[in-house]
């Protein structure tokens, strides 16, 4: 298919052509709006929450992310989009999407899934992390009552896809792990239809609550801000530490991922991070993970910094090859070499690449046509 899902492809692939209309319905309730419904303000549908552990006086605590929010009693965690009602953790952004696109599978990034194909991306409110250079901070650093959303459940959002032809869901644009029950029900909903599900994460996220979703999934990107913890503190309101682990986790777990760094002039993009970077990946990671190095351009709180210059990107890219990576790419680049995929054993170029499309792929059954080496990822 081609062009964009208008919201009517939304509402009627799973209503059947039945006009979808918010129903009335109490500040609070635990009962679900209709399909398509505009959800706004009270009318955000609570969900009881899958992660998380309750404590003495009505409190609970949080296991999705590192944070581990202790929070009161109608009080909400930093994500803002989890809420105690009474010592019960409630989610109140499942089925709630304030953004729906379908996307090429390159604008993720995934350079290494599907490449060509299409996917239904979708996102709620709310982040774990505050990146001062945030690209979607209108809805990420927002609560889900501030911007407009519409209830399109787990099921609507795999049926939209089966119907339309697209094989992938992916979530993304703020932060899927404050949105984990969403995206695990939907990859469910997907397995079922035969729709694989992606995922774009920061990667803050507690161990079993990965562990718990991971099997779900066709791929997950991790962006790996920097590889400093003085990044992460001063523009992040993170940790690298717990991103670091999260990764070990993919890993292990046999998930397909892929890593995007995002090189900010003066702030990560020094040589000597990028060797370190890149050392740490093939120590830890494997040499044939994708890396991606990507552009900054100035955006949110870091408006007073150029775009990254190219040759700082080119470097990066080099640095990476010589420390021994097999995919290393180049992203925000259009028609730059780097954006393309290369065999790491005899060089003949597999996937041309111009920007997020793709212009030829001569990968035959997942090797490359000249030397038959096995180029990893999902081709299938």
């Amino acid at each position: 298919m081609s062009g964009k899902l208008s919201r009517r492809d939304l509402v009627t692939a799973a209503c059947a052509g039945a006009a979808a209309a918010l129903l009335p319905r109490t500040a609070g309730s635990t009962s679900p709006p209709q399909v398509g419904a505009v959800i706004t303000g009270d009318e955000l549908p609570a969900r009881e929450a899958s992660w998380y552990k309750k404590l003495p006086e009505s409190r609970v605590e949080c296991q999705l992310c590192p944070r581990a929010c202790q929070v009161a009693d109608a009080e909400r965690g930093a994500c803002g989009v989890r809420e105690n009602r009474g010592g019960t953790y409630y989610t109140l952004v499942h089925g709630v999407a304030c953004s729906v696109h379908l996307d090429p599978i390159e604008k993720k990034p995934f350079f290494h899934v599907l490449p060509g194909a299409q996917a239904l991306s979708y996102a709620t409110a709310g982040c774990n992390v505050e990146c001062k250079f945030c690209q979607n901070w209108e809805i990420s650093q927002f609560r889900p009552e501030q911007v407009r959303s519409q209830y399109l459940p787990p099921e609507t959002l795999a049926e939209v896809a089966k119907r339309n032809g697209v094989p992938l869901l992916s979530a993304t644009y703020s932060e899927p792990v404050v949105f984990w029950e969403y995206v695990r029900d939907t990859a469910i909903a997907g397995h079922r239809l035969g729709v694989r599900s992606t995922v774009v994460s920061n990667g803050y996220a507690q161990e079993q609550a990965l562990k718990d979703v991971l099997p779900l999934l066709a791929a997950m990107k991790v962006d790996l801000k920097a590889f400093t913890e003085r990044f992460y503190h001063d523009l992040v309101r993170g940790e690298l530490k717990p991103v670091l682990k999260a990764l070990e986790i993919i890993k292990a777990s046999g998930t397909w991922f892929e890593i995007v760094v995002l090189l900010i002039p003066g702030q990560n993009d020094s040589e000597q991070e990028v060797r370190d970077l890149s050392r740490w990946v093939k120590a830890n990671l494997g040499a044939e993970v994708p890396v991606h190095f990507t552009r900054f351009h100035p955006t949110y709180r870091l408006t007073n910094l150029a775009p990254t210059p190219i040759p700082v990107l080119e470097r990066a890219w080099q640095v990476a090859k010589a420390e021994g990576l097999a995919f290393p790419y180049l992203g925000n680049v259009p028609g730059h070499p780097g954006e393309s995929t290369a065999c790491p054993g005899c060089g003949t170029r597999l996937i041309r690449r111009v920007g997020f499309q793709v212009l030829d792929n001569v990968l035959a059954s997942g090797k490359c046509p000249q030397c038959k080496r096995s180029i990893p990822g999902v081709w299938s």
